[in-house]
């Protein structure tokens, strides 16, 4: 009997494709094109993805019931398409979320206290050469910090800041009474009251540069903005103009608005911290990441159910 056929289309990570023929006959396309679509992969029932799938390359599978998603955030697939068909549509939740928060606090102690420069100094001889670091112009201490996003990683973030005794206060679509942090109902709101925010949603057409000019000011002039959720959440444009003057003290970015290209105004300022989108990037949580992958396609064909579904697309299997 024949085993079902998976499609992987581009880059993925590895691991996925070592485990795949465990269950599955895997057939690849360089990327992410209905294009490249020929006719004899039309009994294809599953898709493995790692960014933006399009609408047209799901619509090239007249047989496909499933979409694994790699990473936690599913923007780059559209869900509702895929509800419409009753194509389920799994993400990597829980696996990558204390890695994640773990980056987010590095991100922020860099940011603040010019770790990064500092290691700087010593490696190119300054230390000897030109006497002790000159001390960082920020701290964390004293600070207020605002998470826009209290979702899962956002919750773990939280739980880390509690450890530095900090005030900290959040903004979500609905309040969470069962939490103890502050609950601003607008992100303008919670700016205003905090120095330090930290962003931690999914790129939707809601949140597109929700961080813009009016919230970076509410910031006041020793506000810092950490970013770890999507470039496309934070106006880079108004973040270049406010560090140029002073509106804004630092900022701490993991993820970009073009990647892997950054504007080259960011990476001239002193007072910003920058990764190359690496907060879930170690060797543990990626593979935990491509199992979690490779397990929702097993489950499904096997038990009828994916393991992690995301909230959209709560489908069961049907004979099909």
């Amino acid at each position: 009997m024949s085993r079902p056929r998976i499609l992987v289309p581009g880059k993925i990570n590895p691991r996925i494709l070592e485990r795949l023929p465990e269950m599955f006959e895997t057939v690849r396309i360089e990327r992410a094109d209905a294009a490249l679509v020929t006719a004899d992969m039309a009994d294809v029932v599953g898709i493995a993805v790692s960014g933006r799938l399009p609408t047209g390359l799901m619509d090239a599978f007249p047989r496909l019931e499933i979409v694994g998603n790699f990473g936690v955030g599913y923007d780059g697939v559209d869900v509702a398409h895929a509800a419409e068909r009753g194509i389920v549509v799994t993400n990597t939740p829980d696996v990558l979320t204390e890695e994640v928060a773990d980056t987010a606090i590095g991100l922020l102690l860099n940011t603040v206290r010019q770790l990064p420069q500092a290691e700087q100094w010593l490696r190119q001889g300054r230390w000897v050469r030109d006497g002790a670091f000159p001390l960082s112009p920020l701290s964390l201490r004293g600070r207020k910090v605002g998470l826009f996003g209290l979702g899962r990683i956002g919750l773990a973030i939280a739980r880390r800041l509690e450890a530095f005794r900090v005030p900290i206060a959040y903004h979500t679509r609905s309040r969470r009474e069962e939490l103890p942090f502050a609950f601003y109902p607008s992100l303008l709101a919670l700016a205003e009251a905090v120095d330090t925010l930290i962003v931690i949603v999914p790129g939707t057409a809601s949140t597109a540069k929700a961080v813009n000019a009016e919230v970076l000011a509410a910031l006041g002039p020793q506000g810092v903005v950490i970013n770890v959720g999507r470039g496309s959440t934070l106006d880079e444009a108004a973040l270049v103009a406010a560090l140029e003057s002073n509106t804004i003290a630092g900022a701490g970015l993991d993820v970009f608005e073009n990647e892997p290209h950054v504007p080259e105004a960011l990476l001239a300022f002193p007072n910003v911290s920058l990764l190359p989108h690496v907060a879930s990037a170690s060797v543990v949580t990626r593979n935990a990441m491509a199992d979690l992958v490779v397990d929702n396609l097993k489950a499904w064909f096997s038990t009828g159910r994916a393991l992690t579904p995301v909230a959209e697309t709560p489908f069961e299997r049907k004979g099909r």
